[in-house]
């Protein structure tokens, strides 16, 4: 596989590859025993961006992190496949090309909408599902809170060799090094892929997935994320009253950049119990 641009900071994790409706698709692995837990991030959320959440989890689980088709090092896939149903099956080809027996799988944003589509779409593959601050947009509803604009042009800036000082001000709270990271593989996104899925945020329903997946199932959102604000609170608990609710009252819409301590505390705690 040849990436989009040739990052300059490289992974601690093991990489692997897959293949999934013909695209390749490559993921990090981290730590060996214990459970499995695949993640899938967001919609430009290269797999290493997640390697400081990742290198925690390890400790209890074997975490694989997928870079969604487009991204990091994966292949991009042909037009109109940036979809939920098609990253449902991307995530469920690794689940089965990296023998992972029974996982838990835990999205984050718009891998959070993927992760919901594979609860419903293959029933059974996951052991429990983590629903990480989803975007809530959809048909009717109101526009994701960060604009296509905003997404291209940090995009475009990370091309051109943007540093880290640079994305400061889309993520103001980050450490030195998580900008860095964020920097140097923002780069490797794909615009298409980008656009496509930025797009189907706003055309593809989530919750006529959420109403469908089965427990046990977390659903983990910020306390002041406008991705899942306070007053849609009580129509996600609604459409899935077996579903357990956490707030991270500290975060944010990314997580555990917002609040690692809470986040990995909420998961582990989850998951203890799965």
């Amino acid at each position: 596989m040849t990436p989009r641009r040739t990052p300059s900071i490289g992974p601690r994790g093991s990489s692997g590859y897959v293949t999934s409706e013909g695209v390749g698709l490559h993921y990090l692995e981290y730590g060996a025993d214990g459970v499995s837990l695949l993640v899938v991030p967001g919609i430009t959320s290269p797999a290493v961006t997640w390697e400081f959440v990742a290198e925690e989890l390890a400790r209890d689980f074997r975490v694989v992190v997928l870079d969604t088709r487009g991204r990091g090092l994966s292949d991009t896939g042909p037009p109109g496949s940036y979809t939920i149903p098609v990253y449902a099956a991307d995530a469920a080809a690794v689940i089965e090309g990296a023998g992972l027996e029974a996982p838990i799988v835990l999205g984050h944003s718009m891998g959070a909408r993927a992760v919901a589509g594979l609860g419903v779409l293959q029933p059974g593959i996951a052991r429990a599902i983590v629903i990480a601050d989803p975007t809530l947009t959809g048909p009717g509803r109101e526009p994701y809170p960060t604009s296509l604009e905003d997404f291209v042009t940090s995009l475009h800036a990370a091309q051109a060799g943007a540093t880290a000082g640079a994305m400061r001000p889309y993520f103001p709270t980050w450490t030195d090094e998580q900008l860095a990271l964020r920097a140097d593989w923002l780069a490797t996104c794909d615009e298409q892929a980008v656009v496509e899925s930025y797009a189907n945020l706003h055309e593809e329903d989530f919750f006529s997935y959420w109403r469908q997946v089965l427990p046990p199932v977390l659903f983990l959102y910020g306390g002041t994320s406008p991705a899942v604000p306070a007053d849609a609170v009580d129509e996600v608990r609604a459409a899935n009253p077996e579903a357990e609710i956490v707030e991270l009252r500290r975060a944010g819409h990314m997580l555990p950049w917002d609040d690692l301590d809470g986040f990995l505390a909420a998961v582990r705690e989850f998951a203890a119990r799965v």
